[in-house]
């Protein structure tokens, strides 16, 4: 049987790549970054409380990246010569720290790699460890980046128990709080999770009209809604009657567009605050910081084209079963649930997707796929697969 799965896994494996292999042929790989110099590698220090779990690893030394040709040079509109505040730049927060850290810096990569202006992209990382920022400085030399220290006493009194102890981490709610960590001439950012990789330009979501919506996101209304919400949440009219006007879809919150003015306007954090502290004396759902956001947005979200979110590959939490794709293009791949590529890469048991994955990891961990990295959209077609995903 164990010989079976094997000869299965390798075969599924092969039959991704197969399948791929057109969108590879069709979109070649964005010649945003040149290297000018042979990598070289980092280890975190085994003597600094960042290290943690991570000090086995080695991280590489990214590679100089530059913008493409139709980015122009130093005095183009994408210099980023007014620092933060330039009108120009791309701007996304990630949060960092020694658990996924790894995936993290994975995902910068996939940006920096697929994206035609990638010295254009300002990247803000929300921590709850300062030392972190050094181990971004040496492994990403050139980047544009900023760290915003996010003190987990803020959300801790308002953290309720979750189906996933993961989901109870503070950072997790750091998003919550963007609005207030960042510069005010920071008017957009896109937020996203770390276990994802960009395989498009993100500039093309950068560029997402989210009309009179505050919050723009992949929405999925064929998800049964009510799940996300216990039988005390919609047995009292009081609390269901939140959604009275609204259509009301699912949509994860590891991959938003948010118009941080509009934000600071309305007061977003406070509302979904409350919605915390009710959730500690009432109970009103289960999971740990998408319900608030549901609560809040869903109904009111500028719909995203699916491809800039295909989450759930992480599996659920019983199973660890591997996930597939949604027919159709695909700009973002997102490893929300159980799993994680990297983990699960380590242990020699990875799912067919997680070698998609693989290309942007910067640790020489003990099993490596290597895989050739590949630009913009890729058409993935299979079938039977429900538009539903409720992974957190």
């Amino acid at each position: 049987m164990l010989w079976l799965m094997t000869v299965s896994g390798v075969f599924s494996a092969a039959m991704v790549m197969i399948v791929l292999a057109p969108a590879l042929q069709s979109f070649p790989p964005a010649e945003a970054i040149r290297s000018s110099h042979l990598d070289f590698y980092l280890r975190l220090p085994l003597d600094t409380p960042s290290s943690g779990s991570l000090n086995r690893f080695s991280f590489r030394k990214a590679s100089t990246f530059r913008n493409a040709g139709q980015c122009g040079g130093g005095d183009s509109k994408y210099s980023g010569k007014f620092g933060v505040c330039d009108p120009n730049l791309v701007h996304v927060a990630i949060t960092l720290d020694v658990e996924y850290l790894r995936g993290s810096v994975a995902a910068v990569n996939s940006i920096l790699r697929n994206s035609q202006c990638p010295d254009s992209v300002f990247f803000h990382f929300l921590v709850s460890d300062t030392s972190l920022e050094d181990f971004v400085r040496s492994t990403f030399p050139q980047l544009k980046f900023k760290v915003y220290y996010f003190d987990p006493e803020i959300v801790r009194d308002l953290i309720s128990t979750s189906v996933r102890q993961a989901l109870e981490q503070p950072l997790n709610y750091a998003r919550n709080y963007l609005a207030g960590l960042l510069e005010s001439c920071v008017k957009k950012v896109i937020y996203l999770d770390s276990d994802l990789i960009v395989v498009d330009d993100i500039r093309k979501l950068w560029t997402t009209s989210l009309g009179e919506w505050t919050i723009g996101a992949p929405e999925y209304c064929h998800a049964n809604f009510s799940k996300y919400f216990t039988a005390r949440f919609w047995s009292d009219e009081r609390l269901f009657g939140t959604f009275a006007g609204r259509k009301p879809c699912y949509f994860n919150t590891g991959v938003m567009v948010i118009d941080l003015v509009k934000w600071r306007a309305s007061g977003y954090t406070e509302k979904i605050e409350s919605w915390m502290k009710l959730q500690k004396s009432n109970r009103i759902y289960e999971l740990g910081s998408l319900p608030p956001f549901l609560l809040v947005f869903a109904g009111n979200v500028a719909t995203i084209e699916h491809r800039w979110n295909q989450h759930g590959l992480g599996g659920d939490s019983v199973r660890g079963s591997c996930r597939d794709l949604h027919p159709g293009p695909t700009s973002l791949l997102h490893w929300s649930g159980s799993g994680k590529p990297w983990l699960r890469l380590d242990s020699k048991q990875p799912c067919p997707l997680d070698s998609l994955w693989s290309p942007y990891d910067f640790v020489l961990a003990p099993f490596k796929q290597h895989v050739s990295p590949w630009g913009t959209p890729l058409l993935i077609k299979r079938r039977g697969l429900s538009e539903a995903w409720p992974f957190d």
